[in-house]
């Protein structure tokens, strides 16, 4: 169902035939909604279409945005969603099965919308391993990001799993905020260079497959590993394996790079014409104050290849009205 928006000041948009949008949004997280309170704002008839799955939600605080920081992410994407909605930004609850080129925009189990360009910000998912008490203690003491997150765990004694390769440098970047260390190894296999530099930085490595996730009382209080071995932690950090959510852009045909995340140029245009994405859909890195930066870098393209084609478009009117009038 489409929510009704007011337009009080009369900032809603003039320049899209009526059904026919402007801009859709796909995705109501930072990128998308930081990319619609710009369009918005510029007079654009935009629609957000969120289905509702945010990468952030399990975690309590958000950390890193200015004037943000120890926001809850629900509040933040609520935030967003009534000031996109002050400048006429229409939002869909639901979730686009498909985009043609031309662009249709087709809703699962609804209405097919028509656009002139696209912006896909759908993020990425967190693939876990399959270790008991992971999913329970995601975002809450099994962390992720040190940035977003260290802080708030400093000087407690941390592990840190060995599910990717990523985790050495994770292990080696915590060492900032604990003196207490531990890399458990579980199925990676360390090299020589790994182990002497972890060991220089004074971490402990425990060699072995880790079991479970210890918890009582609803903290984690130790990693259990499959020989029976309990090694007592306050906290987490494990690097999951990253997904991009991005079917939509790739059913449209937009290259990737040579890591198979979709490649964009600094606005995040894609090699599809009309076709932009921002946030952790084309960038894994990206915090949420990055996102919504590459938001509004997107925000800003866009609407000059709008403008661009509207103008285009004025000149071929008044050519033709200038040759008629001379007949």
């Amino acid at each position: 169902m489409i929510k009704a928006t007011n337009d009080p000041d009369g900032s809603a948009p003039r320049t899209a035939d009526d059904g026919i949008f402007d801009v859709v949004v796909v995705g109501a997280g930072a990128a998308g909604l930081n990319a619609a309170l710009l369009l918005g704002r510029a007079r654009r008839k935009v629609v957000v279409i969120d289905a509702g799955e945010p990468r952030n939600a399990p975690a309590a605080h958000m950390h890193g945005f200015l004037s943000r920081d120890g926001l809850a992410p629900a509040t933040l994407l609520e935030l967003g969603r009534a000031e996109i909605s002050r400048y006429g930004v229409r939002l869909i609850q639901g979730r686009v099965d498909q985009i043609d080129h031309g662009y249709d925009v087709r809703m699962v189990g609804g209405p097919v919308l028509k656009a002139r360009r696209v912006l896909v910000a759908t993020g990425l998912r967190d693939e876990l391993p399959d270790i008991p008490g992971v999913r329970e203690r995601w975002g809450k003491d099994l962390l992720h990001c040190p940035y977003c997150h260290a802080y708030e765990v400093r000087d407690r004694p941390l592990a840190v799993l060995g599910i990717h390769p990523g985790a050495v440098h994770q292990a080696l970047l915590l060492r900032t905020w604990s003196d207490d260390v531990v890399f458990f190894a579980h199925t990676l296999e360390l090299t020589a260079q790994d182990r002497e530099r972890l060991e220089a930085r004074g971490l402990r490595i425990v060699e072995g497959e880790v079991k479970r996730l210890v918890v009582d009382d609803d903290r984690l209080r130790g990693i259990e590993l499959t020989d029976g071995r309990a090694v007592p932690r306050a906290a987490a950090f494990l690097f999951p394996r990253m997904v991009p959510r991005d079917e939509l852009l790739t059913h449209l045909g937009c290259a990737k790079d040579d890591s198979g995340w979709v490649a964009t140029d600094r606005t995040g245009r894609t090699s599809v014409a009309g076709v932009w994405a921002a946030g952790n859909v084309i960038d894994p890195r990206a915090q949420v104050i990055t996102a919504a930066g590459m938001g509004s870098a997107a925000a800003f393209a866009i609407n000059t290849d709008l403008l661009d084609e509207d103008v285009d478009h004025a000149v071929e009117q008044r050519r033709a009205t200038v040759a008629g009038d001379g007949r």
